[in-house]
């Protein structure tokens, strides 16, 4: 490799890096996100960080440490969005970095800068530093751990510390069915090299323990929580144990579906997800898992290959049989799928480049054209700047990426994902954010009220509301509620215009404003059309009792 490919390369990072950090001045958007927010904001509100609650009362569903580490940045920054999400675009970053870690220790420095320039232009990895979850978190964790054990397994013992560390971080994200993409592709590269005495190596079965130890935070927290209190109502029933979910309901429960939280499962959900969530290099993916099922692509491949692609298919596999699916799951793998993606694209000889050259345009042409009529038809505030930089960087890529070489298609492919989240970060999302009552209600009455006692009557997923408002956010989920709360001094409530006919019968009111609504995770073609949007929007509004 010539200093020009690795030079590209991390300008391309660079860049990347700049522009997703525009997703961190902008809202927090419902409802995991708003939801995760607001109940870290109750961490810092309450000062317990070991009982969690949501929607005003216990809350049992992930573990701690998102909450912790949300709860963390409140604490050294201020309450805010911006506090938010910050720790989670900077693991976003150290899981890029251990990715390129990863492949370079495997293959070499060129795969693990193309690797890392993936994994950071995917469009899911994208738009989660917007709306922030628990995924990146989660992708980071267990890359590192899948990292440092693979250094121990090269006769490091302390990375085997490092390693369960990791692990156990990624459980208190998730849950314990993470251990699946760490240990799997260990497993059965011993297995196929015939390396069996790795199995019974101590320092393997020391790495367990080690993680049992660094979770016990967690369970000590459930343990106080839940199991110490049988009396509390959580899933609509007493007795429930936060252990027993911890280790079995939350993780096998949601797989085979007998569990409190169910879903529906469709084996090829995350086939046709894997396409659009990592674009712009899902056709390339594809073809390079094809690609891999031919012995002579395999043979020239380090051994540890298999590592790789049996922690992304048995992890995969896992998803696809799961009864319980959201395409923000498949996250966890993308660092998996970065490599295979980069190993094939270096395998590529002229012809290959020629065809998957005009498939990558193609896509981008398509994705230009889609973006600026959604731009036009939506009409946000500055639309036409919005199609402008879009054509601007569409041009520019088709300039300075000439030529049938791999730095082309990689050039031009994170354009386009450039393109995306500044018209992501910048126009899209903060002219759908206008839309969710709930933060520009908490956002107004922070700033014309702050000393309001805010609560919601009758609604369950006010989570931006709750996150934004001054101080702690009651639930009142019947008119008995408000009866109790009346008499308190600025007794604010967001109510729904259903609820506001039936308040203003049976208290004395003052409607202070209005906000219109769109649930905007789930947009339709009437929302996105201008002319037809009044068609389909509701309306909250915050109400002063007398």
């Amino acid at each position: 490799m010539n200093l020009k490919d690795t030079t590209l390369y991390k300008i391309l990072i660079a860049v990347l890096v700049i522009v997703s950090s525009f997703a961190l001045f902008s809202g927090v958007m419902e409802p995991d996100g708003a939801l995760y927010a607001s109940m870290s904001k109750n961490i810092i509100i309450f000062q317990d960080w070991f009982n969690l609650y949501g929607r005003g009362a216990d809350w049992l569903d992930k573990p701690h440490l998102t909450f912790w580490i949300a709860a963390a940045s409140f604490k050294l920054f201020g309450i805010s969005a911006f506090a938010y999400k910050l720790p989670n675009f900077l693991f976003g970053l150290l899981g890029a970095w251990y990715l390129y870690k990863l492949a370079k220790d495997i293959y070499n420095k060129k795969t693990g800068l193309i690797s890392a320039v993936i994994f950071l232009s995917a469009l899911h990895i994208a738009t989660s530093t917007f709306d922030v979850r628990a995924e990146i978190y989660i992708t980071t964790f267990t890359l590192a751990s899948i990292y440092h054990y693979y250094k121990a397994h090269q006769g490091s013992f302390w990375q085997i510390i490092a390693g369960s560390f990791f692990a156990a971080c990624a459980i208190l994200i998730k849950g314990i069915f993470v251990l699946i993409p760490v240990f799997a592709g260990f497993i059965i590269y011993w297995l196929f090299t015939k390396q069996y005495k790795q199995l019974w190596q101590p320092k393997w079965w020391i790495a367990i323990v080690l993680i049992f130890v660094f979770i016990t935070p967690e369970l000590y927290s459930l343990y106080t929580q839940f199991d110490l209190h049988p009396e509390k109502v959580v899933f609509d029933r007493t007795g429930v144990s936060g252990l027993k979910f911890f280790f079995w309901d939350s993780q096998f429960g949601r797989f085979f579906n007998n569990g409190p939280i169910k879903g529906k499962g469709d084996v090829s959900f995350f086939l046709h997800t894997t396409l659009w969530a990592f674009l712009p290099w899902s056709v390339l993916f594809y073809a390079g898992i094809v690609n891999l099922f031919k012995k002579k692509n395999r043979q020239n491949l380090a051994p540890e290959s298999i590592i790789i692609w049996a922690s992304a298919a048995v992890t995969f596999l896992i998803f696809s049989l799961s009864k319980f699916q959201l395409p923000h799951y498949i996250l966890i793998i993308f660092p998996q799928f970065a490599i295979i993606t980069a190993l094939y694209l270096q395998k590529l000889e002229t012809k290959g480049l020629k065809s998957f050259l005009v498939v990558q345009n193609v896509i981008y042409v398509l994705v230009v054209i889609l973006l600026s009529a959604l731009a036009y038809f939506y009409g946000f505030d500055n639309y036409v700047l919005a199609i402008a930089i879009l054509a601007a960087i569409f041009i520019a890529a088709f300039l300075y990426f000439k030529g049938f070489k791999v730095e082309t298609i990689v050039g031009r492919s994170v354009f386009l994902s450039i393109g995306l989240m500044i018209y992501l970060f910048v126009f899209f999302y903060p002219a759908l954010l206008k839309y969710q009552s709930g933060s520009e209600a908490g956002v107004w009455l922070k700033k014309n009220y702050p000393s309001a006692k805010p609560a919601v009557l009758n609604y369950i997923d006010a989570f931006s509301f709750d996150f934004y408002a001054p101080g702690e956010v009651k639930y009142l989920w019947n008119y008995d509620d408000l009866n109790k709360y009346k008499n308190t001094k600025d007794l604010v409530l967001y109510v729904s215009e259903v609820e506001l006919p039936k308040l203003k019968m049976e208290f004395n009111v003052k409607v202070l404003n209005s906000f219109e609504y769109f649930h905007i995770s789930k947009l339709t073609p009437k929302f996105l059309n201008k002319k037809t949007r009044s068609q389909v929007l509701e309306h909250f509004y915050l109400v002063k009792v007398n």
